[in-house]
């Protein structure tokens, strides 16, 4: 690890009040990297919060144009990527026949700036319960299965509730799931690409790892690679001194 590197801290030790803080510099420092360079010219982030336990905060990605307005950018700032991300595990869903959804309102911008893409940040209360765990894994399923593409970053350990993480819990709606997360990594970062056959990337991580760069779909071919390092970084920089001096304490050596 080179010395700039700020490996993932272990949030356990801390309130959930403390990780909600980072959380909220964690969502700009992301918004602020996808909208200065990485993003193509027709797309932009914005922040979005949903209200109650089950529901993440969320980074919405928008386009500014129709769809078939945009030249994809292949070099430079904002270039778009359909190589393969390289991560650890990656997954295809199986093809389903269609399915009766459920009914709901949608309010769409005159203009058209609609999401199409979202990075979720996974907070403890996202796993507080049953019926949370299993709203958070509906709710991103369902987003997928919308075609809209997801980048989940959960830097909390598995509990009873998720003994793998959150990635098999969404992944089950699409296909039997056998994934095990390698012993010495139980933090999950997954990339998923929406629409009718998702797709599936997943990095698993520890706590004193440096983050990977992680893809962010906007189409299912095509994704942007963000940098959560980075991003992480300039969060913790605005973390209290407080509480930074309580998650820097090393662990106790056996």
């Amino acid at each position: 690890m080179e010395e700039h590197d700020i490996p993932v801290h272990d949030w356990t030790k801390v309130d959930a009040e403390v990780f909600h803080d980072f959380h909220h510099e964690w969502i700009a420092a992301i918004k602020h990297s996808l909208n200065h360079g990485i993003l193509p010219p027709d797309y932009y982030a914005m922040a979005d919060q949903v209200a109650g336990p089950g529901n993440p905060d969320v980074l919405g990605l928008q386009r500014s144009q129709p769809v078939g307005g945009r030249v994809p950018v292949r070099d430079g700032a904002g270039a778009t990527t359909m190589t393969e991300p390289a991560v650890r595990f990656r997954d295809t869903a199986e093809r389903r026949p269609p399915i009766r959804r459920r009914k709901r309102v949608a309010i769409r911008h005159v203009t058209g700036d609609r999401v199409v893409a979202l990075v979720e940040i996974i907070s403890p209360g996202n796993k507080s319960s049953q019926d949370a765990v299993r709203s958070l894994a509906n709710k991103l399923a369902e987003y997928l299965d919308g075609g809209i593409h997801l980048l989940v970053l959960d830097l909390f350990p598995p509990g009873r509730r998720d003994p793998n993480g959150v990635h098999p819990l969404i992944w089950s709606a699409f296909k039997k799931v056998s994934f095990q997360l390698p012993a010495g990594k139980p933090l999950t970062l997954a990339g998923y690409a929406g629409g009718d056959v998702p797709r599936a990337f997943v990095e698993p991580v520890a706590v004193g790892d440096p983050l990977p760069e992680m893809p962010l779909f906007l189409t299912p071919e095509e994704h942007v690679k963000v940098h959560l390092e980075v991003t992480y970084q300039a969060a913790w920089a605005e973390v209290p001194a407080r509480w930074r001096d309580v998650l820097e304490v090393p662990e106790p050596s056996l």
